[in-house]
């Protein structure tokens, strides 16, 4: 079995030097101390683990914890949807050329991510045919939310619309919740935030009606999909006793979820079943979130965990819905769930 995490960041090296040149345009800037480097975001210190940008380090942790495949994706930190428009599209091709050098190392092992700047929908839609065609990857990430935006709004359509025409899946990270209040203490930003993200994108493009326009597109949603695997029924009952989610769809929520796929990132195995439950195991990926913090320390062995994991569930969430979605399936599998 070939274990494939479609979850794993990376700040490529392309990007750090650029920031390096000139931490005034990107409003941030990387600082050297004791051998180490660090991220510093007007206050907020992350340390640049090697993980992050020598694809040698990131394969050594690969193999510690036994993925052989990872689509890498950049971190939030260099999302970058707040600078110029010209400043984002500069930063989104050093990003991509920066993923796609890391690729070229070890292209048995790794898998790239499209990163576009959204805050300019006409060039993200160029710079995702650029990579496509110089590149071929074969996935997007995007932010559920485009500095206070949901990814529904119409604005973004005919960037999803590419997304899909072009044959590649959307992955969404939570970048900068909508809804800001009570989440400044503990670090609930992150806890209830990111979470939250997910499921008001997923929402809003359920009852906006996005969904309905964008018939293929696939999502991939971060972080076992939030809150929706577990509300869902919730958003089921609202649509079929309330007037205002049929405003802009006649389509249930249930129909709906079930075109979405998510990571298994739950931290907790009985939610990761759950979510197998609800969602059906052919449309959940291995997700690490790695080198975050916020990772497993064992990501396979967290699958190990999942209560009445059968082999087949196995096969698929460690190896056949990342196949399925990178567009390196095995057609003769898909009918093995």
């Amino acid at each position: 079995m070939t274990n494939i995490d479609l979850h794993n960041h990376v700040i490529p090296e392309t990007v750090i030097q650029a920031i390096k040149r000139e931490p005034e345009k990107f409003g941030t800037k990387i600082v050297e101390e004791n051998g180490k480097r660090y991220f510093d975001n007007h206050g907020h210190i992350a340390e640049l683990l090697p993980e992050f940008c020598e694809v040698d380090a990131k394969l050594a942790w690969m193999d510690r914890v036994k993925l052989d495949i990872a689509a890498i994706s950049v971190g939030p930190p260099i999302f970058f949807y707040n600078l110029k428009p010209e400043t984002g599209l500069e930063v989104a091709r050093l990003a991509n050329d920066g993923i796609a050098q890391m690729v070229a190392q070890h292209p048995d092992r790794l898998r790239g991510m499209a990163h576009l700047p959204m805050q300019d929908p006409d060039a993200a839609i160029s710079e995702l045919e650029r990579v496509v065609r110089e590149y071929g990857f074969k996935a997007v990430e995007l932010a559920t939310s485009i500095e206070g935006t949901s990814l529904a709004d119409r604005k973004f359509r005919k960037v999803l619309k590419t997304i899909e025409q072009l044959g590649c899946f959307v992955f969404a990270h939570p970048y900068q919740c909508l809804a800001h209040g009570g989440m400044d203490a503990y670090y609930m930003h992150n806890f209830v935030g990111f979470p939250l993200d997910t499921t008001l994108m997923l929402a809003h493009l359920m009852f906006s009606g996005a969904m309905d326009d964008l018939k293929t597109l696939r999502i991939l949603c971060a972080h076992g999909g939030g809150f929706m695997p577990y509300q869902i029924g919730r958003f089921m009952h609202g649509f079929n006793v309330r007037s205002e989610p049929k405003m802009n769809t006649q389509t249930s929520p249930e129909e709906l979820f079930k075109r979405f796929y998510f990571d298994s990132l739950t931290h907790h195995p009985q939610a990761t079943r759950h979510l197998i439950d609800m969602a059906g195991a052919d449309h959940i990926v291995i997700g690490t979130d790695h080198p975050f913090d916020m990772g497993p320390d064992d990501p396979m062995a967290a699958i190990d965990a999942i209560p009445g994991l059968t082999a087949s569930e196995r096969e698929w969430i460690c190896t056949l819905t990342a196949q399925l979605l990178l567009g390196e399936d095995r057609p003769a599998r898909r009918n093995s769930l």
